[in-house]
């Protein structure tokens, strides 16, 4: 099956979700007081909005190093594809709802920074099972070594751990758990480990 048609449906969910990000960016109009102050106080929603841009942005980069390394795609992986773009959808919700709580703290603070981290730990998961399935299948254009893949493996499940400890941090401190969210997607910008065999550049 050919991969062309995942790689480009998949391309405009990335597109559409990390535009929808955008949406939230909003301040009270003029009369609510000095803008400085307005934006001060909105700084949630922009610190999610980053951290989520990024995040989204990590995510469409390792999307397609891993499937322009595959030479074909079965119906296994197409479904495995929609269960990572279910969350990929979803960010900009719990990034709203985040951005939304998290000035006003309290209990719901905390249900919000772990609904962000239940979605980005699925993420995590439905990426690896992705990135498995496909070594396990041998979809490869190229063989993997067993070094590659082990480091392969560690890049997708640090994410993953990571996450599920912020999620358990959001009940002690939701500005915390933002805070690991945003470690990990600086991370994944940084580090440049394959996410898939090495393929020639379209």
């Amino acid at each position: 099956m050919d991969r062309t048609r995942l790689e480009s449906f998949s391309d405009g969910v990335f597109a559409v979700a990390i535009t929808l990000l955008a949406l939230n960016l909003t301040v009270p109009g003029p009369g609510h007081g000095r803008l400085l102050n307005l934006l001060g106080h909105s700084w949630p929603a922009f610190a999610a909005y980053v951290i989520s841009f990024f995040t989204i942005g990590v995510i469409w980069v390792n999307h397609r190093s891993l499937f322009s390394g595959l030479a074909r795609v079965d119906r296994v992986l197409l479904f495995l594809n929609l269960v990572l773009l279910l969350f990929v959808v979803a960010i900009p919700f719990t990034t709203a709802t985040l951005s939304e709580y998290l000035s006003r703290g309290g209990s719901n603070a905390h249900v919000a920074a772990a609904l962000y981290g239940v979605v980005m730990t699925g993420m995590g998961i439905s990426f690896a099972l992705i990135f498995g399935w496909a070594i396990r299948r041998g979809h490869t254009t190229e063989p993997m070594t067993h070094k590659d893949r082990r480091s392969a493996q560690l890049r997708f499940g640090l994410g993953t751990v990571v996450y599920i400890i912020a999620t358990g941090v959001s009940f002690l401190s939701a500005p915390a758990a933002l805070a690991l969210y945003g470690a990990v997607a600086a991370y994944y910008v940084l580090e440049h480990t394959p996410a898939g065999p090495t393929a020639p550049s379209d």
